[in-house]
């Protein structure tokens, strides 16, 4: 799956003998409920965790892209489906991801208003997070090799 929908162009013919052309054009894919559940940071803590587990086959760029905003590869296995849903009630001036999983690299991806992609092989930091809804992969280097991981989010 990907993060847009290719264009295409669908014939229907009507009884009459009239010819209609419908067109569905790229629609961004509705957000996917996360995996491993949700935080929300912006009205009391600009802080938290998340856990969960990765280590499917699917490759993450095939799911969000191949470069980030910044050109950086985005790499990593893992499910097409987000592994956790970030929500920030207000902007972000930075926001810091680390990732602890007791052995073994793991990457993120993370897709944000206006499609906003972030790409890591480890931890992350950036800068300018707006208000909105992310949607955040925890992939693996290797597919199928399976991780349990604590993901801290903190921000400024």
């Amino acid at each position: 799956m990907k993060l847009w929908q290719k264009w295409f162009i669908k014939r229907q013919y009507i009884s009459s003998g009239c010819v209609g052309l419908i067109l569905l054009g790229t629609v961004p894919t509705l957000a996917q409920p996360a995996t491993f559940g949700s935080l929300t940071l912006g009205s009391k803590s600009m802080s938290g965790v998340l856990s969960g587990s990765t280590g499917g086959n699917t490759s993450l760029p095939a799911v969000v892209s191949n470069r980030d905003r910044h050109g950086r590869n985005c790499l990593g296995y893992g499910d097409p489906t987000p592994d956790h849903t970030l929500i920030l009630q207000k902007p972000a001036s930075t926001l810091r991801f680390a990732i602890a999983a007791g052995g073994g690299d793991l990457t993120l991806a993370i897709v944000g208003p206006n499609g906003v992609l972030r790409c890591s092989d480890g931890a992350l930091e950036d800068a300018d997070w707006q208000a909105g809804m992310y949607q955040v992969w925890v992939g693996t280097v290797e597919p199928n090799k399976s991780r349990n991981y604590r993901l801290r989010v903190q921000g400024k």
